[in-house]
């Protein structure tokens, strides 16, 4: 199917596809014993995290992905080609399944993980690459998975998927642009497996995309919980209310849209009462991490909670010369300043506008805005001189 990106937002046309799934239950892993809890058990205690420290490398994903469909709801194989094209008419990713489907949300969390990986090398000062090589039990305990037999199988289809899924795209990650196909992972390799088949050290090639992303900083922090919601969809609203809220008092997003955000196939209908069903499990467990879903009218508001504020709010920075602070900005700010002064690194306008922000006697109420009007007047001042 195509998806395309009026003024109004994205929205699907078909393509041929083959193998459709049609219970929309499957697409979304809606849960049908009641009496389960929203969650899924914390599997691993902290003490059971041993060579890789998780809790040393927080759990990261990459904003490309996250803002776009990429991983299928379904939990059943999904053979269906996909195409979204931007407003625009220029910038498209188009997904291509092999045999065994489509890459899974929960095949995502195999990125998840080495994105962490690396995130955490690159905080300590060491040189990082694409391949990474790590015990399969650790990914496992990471990311909340048994780690018996099935865990282990599991994790090895994850790996076929994601390398077998084919992207085509000419989105830009962390500021290249690439127009070519690969695979979410360029290769996987088992390195050593003990008699019974079960894999021990395990070889993951990152694709250039990805890689980008992560040397581009074009990366956000997830909550660990996040890899206890059992619904797909859960997964996928939380990865948009990540990606598209993250700090600001709210974000609103229509149920129309929002189906196209979340690459659901479920009739308009389904979708409807998944989505109250989710807000409706919220409001009961409290159960979605970091933000507060409630639905009305067929609008969709997401709200930070006060946790996330507390607990997970970045702090202002002081800068150590002038003694003022440097406060954060929003990704979705700093992709909007990419706009604005297309032709300069933007790593050199932040540290330029913290540079003026710590020598102002008090600090921007709205920082976020603060920034944009000083890009646009340093681009209108200086021109094409960021080459």
């Amino acid at each position: 199917m195509i998806l395309r990106k009026p003024a109004g937002g994205w929205y699907y046309e078909p393509l041929a596809s083959v193998g459709e799934i049609t219970n929309s239950a499957w697409m979304v892993g809606e849960i049908t014993k009641p009496d389960r809890t929203p969650l899924l058990p914390l599997r691993h205690a902290q003490g059971d995290f041993f060579v890789c420290d998780i809790f040393d490398a927080a759990p990261k994903g990459d904003m490309a992905s996250m803002a776009h469909p990429i991983f299928t709801l379904s939990t059943k194989p999904d053979t269906k080609k996909r195409r979204y094209v931007a407003a625009d008419g220029k910038s498209y990713v188009e997904i291509r399944p092999n045999m065994i489907g489509l890459a899974t949300v929960h095949d995502r969390d195999v990125l998840i993980y080495c994105i962490s990986q690396v995130m955490a090398a690159l905080n300590d000062g060491k040189q990082v690459h694409r391949t990474l090589r790590f015990k399969a039990y650790d990914l496992l305990v990471a990311t909340n998975r048994p780690v018996a037999g099935t865990g282990y199988s599991g994790l090895k289809a994850a790996l076929e998927r994601l390398q077998g899924t084919q992207i085509e795209t000419n989105i830009t990650t962390g500021g290249v642009e690439q127009i070519d196909g690969f695979s979410l992972i360029d290769r996987y390799r088992i390195v050593r497996e003990t008699r019974d088949g079960r894999m021990l050290d395990l070889e993951v090639t990152l694709s250039d995309w990805v890689f980008n992303a992560i040397a581009g900083d074009d990366v956000l922090t997830l909550n660990r919980r996040y890899f206890q919601l059992r619904k797909p969809l859960e997964r996928r609203l939380y990865e948009l209310a990540r990606k598209q809220c993250g700090m600001q008092p709210e974000w609103k997003c229509g149920l129309d849209k929002l189906k196209d955000r979340t690459g659901s196939t479920s009739s308009d209908k389904e979708f409807r009462r998944l989505v109250k069903a989710i807000c409706k499990a919220d409001q009961e467990h409290n159960h979605m991490p970091d933000y507060a879903f409630r639905m009305d009218a067929d609008i969709l508001t997401v709200t930070p909670k006060p946790e996330f504020l507390e607990n997970y709010a970045p702090k202002p920075e002081q800068d150590r010369l002038t003694g003022g602070y440097i406060l954060p900005l929003s990704p979705d700010t700093l992709e909007r300043a990419r706009e604005l002064a297309p032709t300069w690194d933007i790593k050199v306008l932040v540290g330029e506008w913290r540079n003026y922000a710590a020598r102002q006697q008090n600090p921007p109420k709205n920082p976020d805005a603060a920034f944009l009007g000083f890009c646009k007047s340093w681009f209108k001042k200086r021109g094409r001189n960021g080459w």
